[in-house]
């Protein structure tokens, strides 16, 4: 081989190498996997997942030792995490009852809202189909990998289009959905979209007179129809398999409202489940809540842990 040769093969080596090395990173150009950011017990953080966030709060009593229990809130349509945290009043329940509180972030469509792709009724109504379900599953899982969480007390709660995907999550993750509280959502009008496999507790809080998602079921702008807050427990009461009569109850849950306005029905489930409705019979799709609204929502949640 000529010298001219051996230098044009030496130089097409090479540059086969570094288009290898370009396409591979080569093992020492590997990154690492980044470690999501950890927030101290007493403190509020963002965290960083994937292209998306969410929120995290950490009780000031948190204890590796103590497996606490999980809260993810789910927004409504049009709001941000921490204001319907706020609005639920579960974030200053999270330090007196010592559980993590999760609140991510939905995308924001083309009207500049953030939403969840929950169901077909609501809220992606600019026809996008982002995987909602998976990012919620991952803010769960990514908590679970950074803190002593009790598998048993996972649970979901959110407000209107939140509502909805806290219903979603629970039909499709029972493996990890202890029980979820819908604040006026709806179950998907589709009854096969919801087969969880196991029981599942499921709290369902509506204003017999909500004026943007109605209790008798409808249908939002251009969204697909959504059952009714009645027809959405009835399929959780079968679902769940609970006896025919429900507890009764009265509470004062809307402070503009003269109370007890608020009408309690609670049905025993197999596998010590329950499905209820708290009825605000008069009140509106934000209601204004009374003093002991977060202290029982969060203490609903709380007592219906999944039994194994």
């Amino acid at each position: 081989m000529t010298t001219t040769s051996a230098r044009k093969t030496a130089a097409w080596a090479a540059a086969v190498l570094l288009l290898l090395a370009a396409c591979t990173g080569g093992s020492d150009a590997a990154a690492p996997t980044p470690t999501p950011t950890r927030v101290a017990p007493g403190s509020s953080g963002t965290v960083d997942l994937d292209d998306r966030t969410f929120t995290l709060d950490v009780p000031s009593g948190y204890d590796a030792d103590e497996p606490a229990p999980l809260v993810v809130s789910l927004h409504g349509y049009s709001e941000v995490g921490a204001s319907t945290a706020t609005y639920l009043g579960l974030r200053d329940q999270s330090e007196e009852k010592g559980y993590l509180l999760a609140y991510p972030e939905g995308l924001v469509d083309r009207a500049g809202k953030q939403y969840w792709n929950a169901t077909p009724a609501c809220c992606s109504f600019d026809g996008a189909d982002p995987d909602d379900d998976g990012f919620v599953t991952r803010v769960i899982e990514t908590v679970q990998a950074q803190y002593a969480v009790d598998p048993k007390r996972v649970f979901v709660i959110g407000h209107s289009n939140g509502a909805f995907m806290a219903l979603r999550m629970a039909c499709h993750h029972p493996d990890l959905i202890a029980a979820a509280v819908s604040v006026a959502g709806a179950n998907d009008a589709d009854p096969s979209a919801c087969a969880p496999g196991r029981p599942v507790s499921v709290l369902q809080v509506q204003a017999d007179t909500d004026e943007v998602i109605r209790y008798e079921g409808g249908s939002v702008g251009p969204g697909a129809p959504y059952p009714g807050a009645e027809q959405t427990v009835a399929d959780w009461r079968a679902i769940d398999e609970c006896d025919a009569s429900p507890t009764l109850g009265t509470a004062d849950y809307d402070s503009t409202l003269p109370g007890p306005e608020t009408v309690t029905s609670s049905w025993s489930c197999s596998h010590g489940t329950e499905v209820g409705l708290w009825t605000i019979v008069g009140g509106a799709h934000g209601p204004t809540w009374s003093d002991a609204f977060a202290p029982d929502v969060t203490a609903w949640m709380l007592a219906h842990g999944r039994e194994a």
